[in-house]
């Protein structure tokens, strides 16, 4: 094994409930809401669809729910439309600054305890390990600075936190990742320019991929012993060996950022500017409004042509001036902006054309440990307004609360839910590790 491999498989392998702290299992569970409220939320959107008739193809009567129905399929096939459903309307949670989106996971992982039968603690076990694995990646082996897509570490943490699920040796957690890690390199097309379906599924296709890897280990496949250090630094370079755990203070499922607001998450300062700014301004009355961000929130969602004239949701949520201009004309921020019929919107096009987004040298200097962000409003006759911020609400140093997460949840799971059913999804959540009945969590999601 090579060092990355190695330092994971040994923390899988030790790794267990009872070394989980109460307040790392309750945000676990924050977590497994947060993720649920977005899939149900996105049931009927058409990348959805298609992922739910690919998954139905198959029948498996002790297999994995596929989420909103009563079907159950082979794990692999549910982690894919599962995970494509809490990605869609991006929602949910992220290692900002091409880290992903960790969150991408437990729903395939819970498909594989579903499938195995595994304990709620298991499967949260496995959950934590996955978060720790995908942070780990992200540091080792920053994979956007190189054209390529962080997929890999959906791929891989997925691998892991389902040979958690299965019992895996630590032989054959080495081959579910070699397995996973080999064969999943995507490049970073899928988050530049016109933006398609497949950024909100590229993730959900490597945690299926990461699902099959360790199904196959189970059966005794095997994979190259040093995927990372010969394999995956043949294509990016080598780089310096990283510690796993990253921090050996804290867990990384403590360190992702939740999202606040429906959208990229460098979209999520600027929204918030945008509706403090509202009551001073008339919108009629603008002239110019500039936001001052840091160079990756700029290459990511604040340059290109395509992000003035968006045409799919896709790039629309990864615009920053569509989501600024957007929000200032409601006056609040609901995905409702994405509508196609949006797009065509002649006065949102009007008030994108006077929004500038510029680089900070000194914002450069203080990401990525914050995320600052600073908006000025210029009407005409000159007077100016000014707001700025450090972190957006969601950032793990400025945590949504459990009201703010269960608030989330009720707004987008009572789109096809109703009250009644939301709350005992929420009870049963809230203590899942405790439940011996779990995976009738999926029953209760029926649509």
């Amino acid at each position: 094994m090579d060092h990355s491999t190695k330092s994971i498989v040994e923390v899988a392998t030790r790794l267990g409930f009872a070394d989980l702290p109460a307040d790392l299992v309750h945000d676990c569970n924050r977590r497994i809401v947060d993720t649920i409220g977005c899939a149900i939320a996105a049931f009927d959107e058409e990348p959805v669809r298609i992922a739910r008739a690919v998954a139905m193809r198959a029948e498996a009567a002790d297999g994995a729910s596929v989420i909103g129905t009563g079907y159950r399929t082979l794990p692999e096939l549910a982690a894919f439309a599962n995970s494509v459903a809490s990605r869609f309307i991006e929602g949910n949670d992220t290692y900002p600054g091409g880290g992903g989106h960790p969150s991408d996971c437990p729903l395939p992982i819970l498909a594989v305890a579903q499938a195995s039968r595994a304990s709620a603690q298991t499967a949260i076990t496995a959950i934590v390990l996955g978060y720790e694995v995908h942070r780990y990646l992200f540091r080792a082996y920053p994979m956007r600075k190189h054209a390529l897509d962080y997929v890999l570490y959906n791929a891989v943490s997925s691998a892991v936190g389902a040979t958690k699920v299965l019992g895996l040796s630590a032989a054959q957690t080495a081959n579910a990742i070699a397995l996973a890690a080999v064969p999943n390199l995507g490049t970073d097309i899928s988050r530049r320019g016109n933006l398609t379906m497949w950024k909100g599924c590229a993730a959900a296709n490597a945690a299926r991929n990461g699902v099959f890897a360790a199904v196959m280990a189970k059966e005794g496949m095997t994979g190259p012993p040093t995927p990372f250090e010969d394999g995956l630094t043949a294509v990016i370079g080598a780089g310096e060996l990283c510690p796993f755990p990253v921090d050996p203070n804290t867990f990384s499922l403590l360190r992702a950022d939740y999202k606040f607001f429906l959208s990229e998450f460098h979209a999520q300062g600027p929204a918030f500017l945008a509706l403090e700014l509202l009551p001073q301004i008339a919108l009629d009355n603008i002239e110019t409004i500039e936001v001052f961000t840091y160079y990756f929130a700029w290459f990511e969602i604040g340059s290109g042509a395509e992000k003035w004239a968006p045409t799919t949701r896709e790039t629309a949520d990864h615009s920053m001036p569509y989501v600024v201009a957007a929000v200032l004309i409601d006056g609040a921020y609901t995905d409702a902006i994405f509508q196609p019929a949006r797009f065509q919107d002649r006065r949102t096009h009007e008030l994108m054309n006077k929004i500038t987004i510029k680089e900070d040298a000194e914002f450069n200097k203080r990401y990525p440990n914050c995320l600052p962000c600073r908006m000025t409003i210029t009407m005409a006759g000159g007077k100016q307004m000014t707001a700025e911020l450090t972190n957006p609400i969601g950032h793990h140093d400025r945590p949504m609360t459990d009201k703010q997460v269960i608030e989330k949840f009720r707004g987008l799971a009572g789109r096809k839910l109703s009250a009644e059913r939301m709350e005992k999804v929420l009870d049963r959540v809230w203590g899942i590790e405790n439940e011996n009945n779990w995976p009738m969590l999926f029953d209760d999601l029926r649509i």
